[in-house]
């Protein structure tokens, strides 16, 4: 197994057993998905191609869902790609008359990561980076030019880029604050430089604030903001980045807006940034949204409720459960199989054991008891999910590392496994668990 540093380990297993999913260290645990893993960085091919894509991550509570997001996300900063992400949430929403689709735009752009900044806060490094990076390549090519000639010609590459965008809608704004920004960093202009991240972080509050710092009569908003996603993604490819990934969760909050025009409002919003994606209108950018299979398919409060929408996502007459279209919008995440899982917590096994410096000790044998006890839990059929089971086998580890003197039959005991089972005697018991296989 390759070795997972301490900090990432331990980041790993806290996350996990807290039921939530880890921003690094995913590359050590993920197990499946490969089809759906496939898929989507097909998708990342096109958008580096200045392409765009649009897909629904749709799964069932606890099934990887989340996990699914983030592993890509992961992956995407490393392949060179810029990615924000976002969970909504009843103040975070696409569209809201309280300002909740420009809070959505805040946690996006507060969260923008990188390759060298994979935590997010990426704005500043980006732009810096990007203006050093032109420095750099002038004075390699011309380094007998004058200060004045180097200036002028490192600001005469910083308008090319800013050029480009003048032509997208706020384009010229956007184009104006990143001129500003140069000048800032060429003056070492350090207010300047709060002032114009403010700015394109969504933070002032009116027009006339941002007129006032800026000299720019436009601010941010909750109709404005996709289309300032659409600009920064064409900016981050002149700075050097392939494309922007829009990594957004718990779509479920969208279904349970009480309203229902509100809700209609939200699902138009989402049909805008997926139009744009079909009709080629958006470029280098890509979006993944997650949700629960309630929040897409329901037909009064969903997704589907919004029949522009669900006449352009609903699946065909031939796929099935078993044999999907990886290509269509939305990917449906089934559970893992008892084989992956098996695979997952024989990972966690040995991740713990190196983090705690010791050598594991629950064998093959111990690790189909402990799934045999989960998988024959009353309901576990249509109710267990992995985060469950990762759950429960990282308390089952600690204990017994805690508690050197007991065994694995000490701590799952007989008693669970029988109620599970409805009361089997010792001699059921033990062959359950040896035709459990995986």
């Amino acid at each position: 197994m390759t070795q997972v540093p301490p900090r990432i380990a331990n980041i790993l297993l806290n996350a996990l057993k807290g039921g939530v999913v880890p921003r690094v260290g995913l590359e050590y645990v993920t197990v499946g998905r490969t089809l759906e893993i496939d898929a989507i960085l097909h998708d990342i091919e096109m958008i580096a191609d200045g392409g765009a894509s649009f897909r629904f991550i749709v799964g069932k509570y606890g099934s990887g869902k989340s996990f699914l997001l983030q592993t890509i996300r992961n992956y995407a900063t490393a392949k060179g790609f810029a990615v924000v992400d976002a969970d909504l949430s009843p103040e975070r929403r696409f569209a809201g008359t309280k300002g909740q689709g420009l809070a959505t735009y805040k946690e996006l752009i507060q969260n923008l990561s990188t390759k060298s900044k994979p935590d997010g806060g990426g704005l500043p490094l980006v732009l810096e980076r990007w203006i050093s990076g032109i420095m750099t390549q002038i004075k390699g090519e011309s380094p007998d030019l004058s200060d004045i000639a180097f200036h002028q010609e490192v600001e005469r590459k910083i308008f090319a880029v800013a050029g480009q965008l003048e032509g997208m809608v706020n384009g010229f704004e956007f184009a104006k604050a990143i001129a500003m920004y140069w000048r800032a960093y060429r003056e070492d202009d350090a207010n300047l430089k709060s002032n114009v991240l403010k700015w394109f972080r969504g933070e002032y509050p009116t027009r006339r604030e941002a007129k006032e710092d800026l000299g720019i009569n436009f601010t941010v908003t909750d109709e404005t903001w996709y289309d300032f996603l659409k600009i920064m993604a064409m900016f981050l490819v002149g700075a050097g980045y392939k494309g922007l990934l829009v990594v957004i969760d718990e779509l479920v909050n969208i279904f349970k807006i009480p309203n229902s025009i509100s809700r209609q409002n939200n699902y138009e919003k989402i049909l805008t940034m997926y139009n744009d994606v079909l009709q080629g209108k958006a470029k280098h950018i890509g979006f993944l949204m997650g949700g629960t299979p309630q929040c897409i398919e329901d037909k009064y409060k969903g997704i589907f409720s919004y029949e522009a929408l669900r006449s352009r996502l609903a699946e065909g007459h031939f796929a099935t459960a078993d044999t999907k279209d990886l290509t269509a919008p939305i990917i449906r995440l089934n559970m893992l199989n008892q084989e992956e899982v098996y695979v997952l917590v024989e990972k966690l096994r040995d991740i713990h054991a190196k983090l705690y410096h010791y050598e594991p000790i629950l064998n093959h044998e111990d690790l189909l008891y402990f799934l045999t006890v989960e998988y024959n839990r009353v309901g576990a059929n249509t109710h267990i999910t992995p985060r469950e089971i990762i759950r429960d086998f990282i308390e089952l580890i600690n204990i017994l590392h805690q508690n050197p003197q007991k065994t694995v039959a000490d701590v799952l005991g007989s008693n669970s496994f029988t109620l599970a089972k409805g009361g089997l005697s010792d001699e059921d018991v033990h062959k359950d668990f040896v035709d459990f296989e995986i």
